[in-house]
């Protein structure tokens, strides 16, 4: 039963499996693994480096992917959006925000406007807009979001949206949420930690280790790491990511960790740099605890194909 889609039609793609243009960690070469084995990666344009993404489009080579911005932050330097396009992604994917400012150019570039949402109302906004494709996330995920459930979310835009194609994320790692979600009505699932934990992943080893060592109780959403960094996001968003000794004394305590940012970012930083995730976060959803290993991407994408097919064909 092979799983072709409206998904994976628009996006001329084997499988309509997506990977979460995660910042920095959906490197060229993550994103082209992926590609290769029949889904569609998509480079992190995330909070916009020119020269990294530069450097990752080429690290991608001819390969046939789509990229992804945090549109709040694309609004800050829309010439990272001309950078991509230049490159002529398959699909540009933007996150967080309102997409109408950007639409025009990416669709008059001849790439597909995937537009992720986290509540019914952003799908309206993102459908009058002209999303090729909608993408329902999940408070589930790891990293920024909202509060509804990918179980309730999907079927709800599915209904409500039937002419754009839905692909579901949050809390998905494998042939089970792709089936489960395709039974909601989605036509393909866009994951993100479960493609952190990957060979190719551009993300410290430690802190791949550390998504394979934890369960789904390991998890928390909050604003922490975001003051940590010193990158707060606008509200009423927050960052679902590993817990740890950092967020363990600052949880509760937002507040004073504001006042004593001066030297809690710089302690922060250094973290990140010597790759201390007691202190720095790992960023990763609730599926962590479905995820056991750390395969190549090309080996994720076929063991979710290969157990979706199999699911739906025995139901």
């Amino acid at each position: 039963m092979p799983l072709q889609t409206r998904v994976s039609n628009l996006l001329g793609i084997e499988h309509p499996i997506l990977l979460a243009p995660m910042d920095i960690v959906a490197s060229g070469k993550l994103a082209s693994a992926v590609s290769q084995a029949g889904g569609l990666g998509l480079i992190g344009g995330g909070y916009g480096d020119a020269d990294w993404l530069e450097r990752e489009f080429a690290a991608a080579g001819n390969g046939r992917v789509g990229c992804g911005f945090i549109t709040w932050s694309l609004e800050k330097r829309p010439e990272l959006l001309d950078l991509a396009l230049a490159h002529s992604p398959v699909a540009v994917m933007l996150s967080f925000g309102d997409p109408s400012p950007f639409a025009p150019r990416i669709k008059g570039a001849g790439s597909k406007l995937v537009c992720q949402i986290q509540s019914f109302a952003q799908a309206g906004m993102a459908v009058s807009a002209g999303a090729d494709i909608l993408v329902a996330q999940g408070t589930e995920a790891g990293g920024h979001g909202l509060t509804r459930s990918t179980l309730t979310l999907v079927p709800e835009v599915v209904d409500g949206f039937p002419d754009v194609p839905v692909v579901a994320a949050g809390g998905i790692a494998d042939g089970r949420g792709l089936a489960a979600v395709m039974m909601l009505g989605a036509e393909g699932v866009l994951m993100g930690t479960r493609f952190y934990a990957s060979q190719e992943a551009q993300a410290h080893p430690a802190a791949k280790q550390r998504v394979v060592d934890a369960t789904g109780d390991d998890t928390a959403r909050s604003i922490v790491f975001d003051i940590s960094r010193q990158n707060l996001w606008p509200e009423p968003y927050t960052g679902r990511v590993l817990r740890n000794a950092h967020a363990e004394r600052w949880v509760g305590r937002e507040t004073e960790l504001r006042k004593s940012i001066g030297e809690e970012a710089e302690r922060y930083r250094e973290a990140r740099e010597r790759g201390d995730f007691d202190i720095a976060a790992v960023i990763a959803g609730e599926s962590a605890g479905l995820i056991h290993d750390l395969p190549t991407a090309g080996e994720i994408v076929n063991r979710v194909v290969r157990q979706a097919e199999a699911l739906l064909r025995g139901r």
